[in-house]
């Protein structure tokens, strides 16, 4: 199996799958093949955790060429009963990450925490505890071949033939006792995520899920403000729910959420209010903020985080959007009327009946019964409207005006 991307709840879930089809199965060994820069701390320990009791020996391969297990990464590859790693490859640094600025006993607590979860993970594979903890405390970070000459990992593989072929007769303890590895001639059997797990792995990256949040927020919102578009609506609806299950496995700040929904809501205000672009710059701001505080700093090997250009793009483009919009609205307030009663008034006609004081009139190509506000007023002569009452024109002539 490949684990490439970040660690989270659905990777977490691929490879608890994993380890359960392989017990099944009957299968001599789990390789996973890793390639991450880091993940949540609670999607690693239930890694973590499946790996260092999993009835199938977990060999942990951080390939091909290029690929690093990074933050949470080591965690994992420590927790393998085999480590190896490819040529060109690198481990390393677990450093806590978080998304805010802490005071100093808590950055301590947290690395501590992770110190201590790491060093466990070392003693339990009689691997480096020293290396082990650097990683955590130091940022250390380690090539494949310093990696392995620390006792961090058990060997270097050019590819999975090499690695089956390495491992071969090596004993690995499981939970059950001591297994010996079989692998010279095995054969590979690749499990993939099914469609459905891709989706939702896509979606748990942060970055998506704040977009599909603004996306899902702003169609419902056109929606509201449009009855009957449906197509706003129904996306919006759809990337709400989305960008909602992927909200429940990353540590979300509510006041950040807050600050998110009630931008949207003076956004909604500024088009029904007649503010003058104060609500409007109002909701900017309060979407700014809201996106930079909506994940909170954990105590992760590696912070969950939304882009900062991501963050700005989303908030200048729905600035602009807005402002045009608004813009467009006070234009049209201070336009003439163009339709209805309203248009009418201070329109030109002429006289086709006398008007003493009743009549009518010729208006933009209509004849309308019209009654004279200004004495009588003879056929064929210029009058402008004052006012449209009952289907009546009241008219005055252009002369006196």
């Amino acid at each position: 199996m490949k684990i490439h991307g970040n660690i989270n709840p659905v990777s977490a879930d691929f490879i608890h799958n994993a380890i359960e089809k392989a017990k099944n199965e009957n299968a001599e060994c789990l390789l996973i093949q890793l390639n991450t820069p880091g993940g949540l701390v609670t999607s690693t320990r239930e890694i973590v955790s499946d790996i260092l009791e999993s009835p199938v020996p977990v060999i942990v391969f951080v390939s091909p060429g290029g690929a690093h297990a990074g933050s949470a990464g080591v965690f994992i590859t420590l927790a393998a009963h085999i480590a190896a790693m490819a040529p060109g490859t690198n481990i390393g640094a677990a450093h806590p990450v978080t998304m805010q600025q802490i005071d100093t006993i808590m950055n301590e607590k947290i690395t501590n925490d992770a110190a201590a979860f790491i060093r466990t993970i070392a003693k339990k594979r009689n691997r480096s505890m020293a290396w082990a903890e650097s990683s955590v405390r130091r940022s250390f970070a380690y090539t494949e071949t310093e990696a392995l000459e620390d006792s961090a990992i058990d060997l270097i593989a050019k590819n999975e033939q090499e690695l089956l072929k390495l491992v071969d007769g090596r004993t690995v303890e499981l939970s059950s006792g001591a297994k010996t590895l079989h692998t010279a001639s095995a054969t590979i059997s690749t499990y993939t995520m099914s469609v459905w797990e891709k989706i939702l792995d896509l979606i748990s990256d942060p970055n998506i899920t704040y977009i599909l949040f603004l996306v899902g927020l702003f169609g419902i919102l056109f929606e509201l403000y449009n009855p009957g578009a449906i197509l706003p609506g129904i996306a919006g609806v759809i990337a709400l729910v989305l960008s909602l299950y992927s909200m429940h496995t990353l540590p979300i700040n509510y006041a950040g959420l807050a600050l998110i929904i009630f931008a949207v809501i003076l956004f909604l205000l500024e088009i029904k209010i007649v503010s003058h672009g104060l609500l409007a710059i109002g909701g900017i701001i309060s979407l700014l903020l809201g996106s930079m505080m909506l994940l909170k700093s954990g105590s992760s090997p590696d912070a969950a985080r939304i882009s900062r250009a991501v963050i700005f793009s989303a908030t200048a483009v729905t600035a602009v959007f807005f402002l045009f919009v608004i813009g467009v609205g006070i234009k049209a307030q201070r336009r003439k009327p163009v339709t209805g009663a309203e248009a009418m008034i201070g329109a030109t006609g002429e006289v086709i009946d006398e008007l003493s004081p009743a009549g009518t009139v010729k208006v933009q190509g209509e004849i309308w019964n019209a009654e004279s506000v200004a004495g009588n007023i003879n056929a064929g002569e210029k009058v402008k409207i004052t006012a449209l009452k009952n289907m009546k024109v009241f008219v005055e002539p252009i002369h006196h005006s």
